[in-house]
């Protein structure tokens, strides 16, 4: 049963899509920005590249950390509320030997005085998810490359506005999605792009990852913000760590696009349960346990997507693409000690199972044993991660997929090379958050999705299969060593 605040933030929340509908439909008119198309932008060769970090929590600590170990960049900021997390970023840096940041600004709108820098390049933010948009929007207005974390956005106007800004300024700006360089993920790529699964038809993603611990947290403490997205909202607030690789492997934004969507939602057992054992109160989350969100696409094809922070499940992505000739499928197997198995490299290998049938009518599909998968995923091994994934995996961050993704938006940005993920990725993966709400809210009707492309998709090409030469890097492979003390 409903309470009278889930109805009013509802009857709240549909007015507010109503309006928000006709002005991402008259925008949708407008066509690109007054500095064009981004699909395909080179941006001016940086041969070092200056960042300024917004946020030291769990991940932007580490964020700052890593980037230490990528060649060619430097960490001459950060930017903090809490003025203790600066001073631990500073006392590891003095103990690893590391230089230390010039500017430390502190406040909770001191990353606008950070973003006027003009000695900063890029952007890094690591910030709650409301605050995603309004800063990379504000880095590029100053004049600066914006990354940031996932979701890059939380509503389809912010995705419009971010679209629009890196149009006109012609800086990047892209989605920190560390899960399309995980290993398994660039192998079901690679076999993608090299057709071995033939006429790609559906894929699945999710986040399933049990945070009930969140409950948990104290309040008024600064970690609470993601339980009470929760509180608030339903629909999927987190869709794009399964998603983006999926879309990745059917070229969404280049060669097809999200048509419409639609959502249901179980109901909020789970975290209902979990807090009253907390707290001892009874508590009414707006967000089902589990979501489920199909898409389809405007090539006829579907996707679905899943999302569940509140049940004991074991942790996965699902990672699963299906075509007419085979299917691959990521697995995350959880670990006997109970450890995260992306927090140890020795635990972070290529977890996955595919096949095909070599002839048509030979039987029912079967999946290949551990041995012809193992020697598979040698012979078709993306090359970015046959030259990378290795020294990744050393330096760490979920099985090297951190570090990875860092080096390669670094590579491309002193070599002149298009950035993987651009504006437009960003802007269709993360309007879930928004679109799924709104689907949910309406009794699960379907949602057509914005096409922040224009029709640009039609001629995009797909991702193909990069790469880096390292020795653009002068990156000495051999320095490298395990954990946030790494001495590259």
């Amino acid at each position: 049963m409903e309470t009278r605040r889930d109805f009013l933030t509802g009857a709240a929340f549909a007015g507010l899509m109503v309006a928000a509908a006709g002005c991402s439909s008259a925008r949708n008119n407008f066509g690109f920005g007054a500095g064009g198309a981004m699909q395909g932008h080179v941006a001016p060769k940086l041969k070092r590249i200056r960042v300024g970090v917004v946020g030291l929590g769990a991940r932007g600590t580490w964020a700052a950390q890593r980037l230490n170990g990528v060649p060619g960049v430097d960490v001459v900021a950060v930017c903090e509320i809490v003025q203790e997390k600066i001073d631990k970023y500073v006392a590891w840096c003095k103990e690893q030997k590391r230089p230390e940041p010039k500017w430390r600004y502190f406040g909770e709108n001191a990353w606008r005085d950070l973003c006027q820098n003009r000695e900063i390049d890029a952007v890094y933010n690591v910030t709650p998810w409301a605050l995603h948009a309004p800063i990379a929007k504000y880095a590029m207005e100053c004049g600066k490359h914006a990354f940031v974390e996932v979701p890059g956005c939380l509503t389809v106007d912010e995705a419009w506005d971010l679209v629009e800004t890196s149009e006109r300024t012609k800086f990047n700006c892209m989605m920190l999605e560390n899960c399309c360089y995980g290993e398994a993920e660039l192998l079901a790529l690679s076999l993608c792009r090299q057709g071995l699964l033939g006429d790609l038809v559906h894929g699945e993603g999710a986040y399933i990852h049990d945070l009930r611990g969140l409950y948990a947290s104290k309040p008024g403490s600064i970690e609470r913000w993601r339980k009470l997205e929760n509180d608030f909202h339903k629909g999927n607030r987190y869709p794009t760590h399964g998603l983006g690789p999926v879309c990745q492997y059917l070229g969404i934004n280049r060669g097809d696009r999200f048509d419409y969507l639609t959502s249901l939602e179980s109901n909020a057992a789970s975290s209902i349960a979990y807090a009253k054992a907390v707290s001892g109160k009874d508590e009414n989350p707006a967000m089902g346990d589990m979501n489920v969100t199909m898409i389809k696409t405007a090539l006829g094809r579907s996707i679905m997507v899943q999302h569940d922070v509140a049940s004991p499940r074991s942790y996965s992505r699902i990672n699963r693409i299906t075509g007419t000739k085979g299917c691959f499928e990521g697995i995350q197997f959880p670990d006997p000690e109970g450890k995260d198995p992306y927090a140890d490299p020795v635990r972070s290998g290529c977890y996955c199972r595919f096949g095909w049938e070599s002839k048509p009518g030979e039987g029912v599909h079967a999946y290949f044993d551990a041995k012809t998968v193992e020697e598979m995923r040698a012979k078709y091994m993306h090359p970015l991660f046959r030259t990378a994934g290795e020294i990744a995996k050393k330096v760490g961050g979920h099985g090297g997929m951190d570090y990875l993704m860092d080096l390669r938006w670094a590579y491309c940005l002193q070599n002149g090379e298009p950035l993987d993920q651009n504006v437009y990725d960003l802007a269709a993966w993360s309007s879930l958050c928004e679109l799924t709400e709104t689907s949910v809210r309406a009794g699960s009707k379907p949602v057509k999705a914005p096409d922040f492309t224009r029709g640009a998709w039609k001629t995009t090409p797909a991702l193909g299969l990069v790469d880096m030469d390292m020795s653009k890097l002068e990156f000495d492979t051999s320095a490298a060593e395990k954990g946030t003390g790494m001495t590259i």
